[in-house]
């Protein structure tokens, strides 16, 4: 980090998160934030479902909602970008205050409930997206759809031709019963109407499923058999956590969805359980916790592809993807693996 930005980050850790955010994406469309280019090395390049990328770190959803920052985040240092939630309609979500920094535990809380400009508005700005490293869209429902299946396949049909990728998110704690769709049969007819919405496009991409990390084994279990018999690519394992265990900071029991720190060992748990299950055949991307290159590591050896992070960039900053990525290919090299994909999976004996 350098003093520019961390001069940056100062000032926004001493105002409101939501605030903060929104500044921050502010700055990064009119090009204010100093950016690392595409880390990039023999080591790092891998696949993901088809997709090349430059290296295995990626930013997570959330961070730009509404893809008003492509452009600048394709230079941050990131193998690939997931942008959303997008839902087909654009809707405020929850009333503020709904997003809390818990400072002494590395973490936040946030019970956004998938606000967005929708679906169209969001596929206009990608579809202006320069080249570059692939970018995909997090696929939301609106809070008062009578028919949320359909909603995640309309998000795939306008947005599809603009994205390289998109995920079915069914785990965000923030919308009412929405992760009741975790459920097999209401798992197995959600993935059937996205994956038929998939074959109406010109050009066919991967899809990804977004799971919780409170899943019982049996839960897990049946989400692993239900995604194996679909046809989808792979899972994001994981969302945020309802858990609340071990707190420091004054608001960590608001309502919501926790991320970061505290967040790193139930997630990459249940990660190598679910590489397990799957035992090779989905591609799985280790997402929770990751605020250092050693944790993206340990995530790859329990058995992630790939590597998503976005709650450590608060206290981190920006940077922090590509620093990630460079302290990752120093420990690639340490252990003697010529490429990530040779390290995936590699640890999940730590882990189960």
């Amino acid at each position: 980090m350098n003093s520019i930005e961390r001069a940056g980050l100062a000032v926004l850790l001493r105002l409101d998160p939501e605030l903060s955010h929104g500044l921050s994406i502010r700055a990064l469309a009119a090009g204010l934030v100093p950016l690392s280019g595409v880390v990039s090395t023999p080591r790092l390049q891998t696949r993901l479902a088809g997709l090349a990328l430059p290296n295995p770190i990626g930013l997570a959803a959330g961070f730009d909602k509404n893809a008003v920052a492509v452009a600048p985040l394709m230079r941050a240092g990131f193998g690939f970008l997931e942008l959303g939630a997008a839902t087909p309609r654009a809707q405020p979500g929850n009333p503020k205050p709904r997003l809390f920094r818990l400072t002494a535990d590395r973490a936040a809380i946030n019970r956004f409930g998938f606000n967005n400009e929708g679906a169209e508005v969001i596929a206009k700005r990608l579809s202006r997206r320069p080249a570059g490293i692939p970018v995909g869209l997090n696929l939301g429902a609106n809070k008062d759809s009578p028919d949320r299946a359909a909603d995640f396949a309309e998000v795939l049909r306008i947005a599809g031709p603009h994205i390289d990728f998109a995920t079915i998110n069914v785990s965000s704690p923030n919308t009412e019963r929405l992760r009741d769709l975790q459920g097999p049969a209401a798992l197995a007819a959600l993935l059937e109407a996205v994956l038929a919405a998939r074959t109406e496009l010109a050009r066919p991409l991967p899809l990804f499923l977004k799971i919780a990390p409170d899943l019982a084994e049996g839960a897990l279990e049946d989400i692993a058999e239900v995604a194996l018999a679909s046809g989808i690519d792979g899972i994001i394992a994981t969302n945020t956590t309802i858990a609340r265990d071990g707190l420091k900071s004054a608001d960590r029991n608001e309502k919501g969805g926790l991320s970061g720190a505290p967040l790193f060992e139930i997630s990459t748990r249940l990660l190598a359980r679910l590489a397990q299950l799957t035992a090779g055949r989905l591609v799985l991307i280790g997402v929770g916790g990751v605020g250092s290159a050693d944790q993206a590591y340990q995530k790859i050896r329990a058995g992630a592809s790939a590597v998503q992070l976005y709650t450590a960039l608060v206290f981190g900053g920006l940077s922090l993807g590509a620093e990630i990525a460079r302290g990752l290919d120093l420990l690639l090299a340490r252990d003697g693996f010529a490429t990530v994909a040779d390290a995936v999976g590699s640890g999940i004996g730590d882990w189960t």
